[in-house]
C-alpha cells in the first residue's frame, strides 16, 4: 500500500518558521517518493500567485520558490477555495498547476486509506 501526505499549511509570512517547516517537510516527502498533496490556506494563501514565494525570507531556509516548484512539479497544490475568495484571488491568477478546491476535497484527501495528514 503507498502512503500519501497531505499538508494543509496556514501561516504565510505571518509566522515564517511554521510556513517553511511545511514547505521542507513536503519537499522532504516528494524526494522521498511520497505522494504529496499540499493546501495553501489562510495567509499561505498568496504563495498560489507569481512572484509572491520570492518574497518570503527566512535566514537558514531553503528558498521558498524552489520548495514550491518541486511541488509543483511533483505533487498536487491546492488553494483553499474560501481562502482564495476572502483574498480576491481567482483561478486565472495562480500559478500553473495549482487547482482552487474546498473542504469537501480536503476531507475527501485525508479520509482515503493510507494518508497521513499534518497541519502546520
Amino acid at each position: 500500500m503507498s502512503k500519501k501526505l497531505v499538508i494543509k499549511v496556514t501561516a504565510g509570512a505571518d509566522a515564517p518558521e511554521r510556513c517553511s517547516q511545511a514547505f521542507t517537510v513536503a519537499t522532504v516527502a516528494v524526494a522521498s517518493g511520497v505522494e504529496v498533496s499540499l493546501w495553501l490556506t489562510g495567509e499561505s494563501s498568496w504563495f498560489a500567485l507569481p512572484g509572491r514565494a520570492a518574497e518570503f525570507e527566512l535566514p537558514h531556509a531553503a528558498p521558498l520558490p524552489e520548495l514550491l516548484a518541486t511541488l509543483l512539479a511533483a505533487g498536487q497544490v491546492t488553494l483553499c477555495t474560501q481562502c482564495a475568495a476572502r483574498r480576491g484571488i481567482e483561478a486565472a491568477d495562480t500559478l500553473p498547476g495549482v487547482r482552487i478546491a474546498g473542504a469537501q476535497v480536503f476531507v475527501s484527501e485525508i479520509m482515503a486509506d493510507g494518508v497521513q495528514a499534518l497541519v502546520y
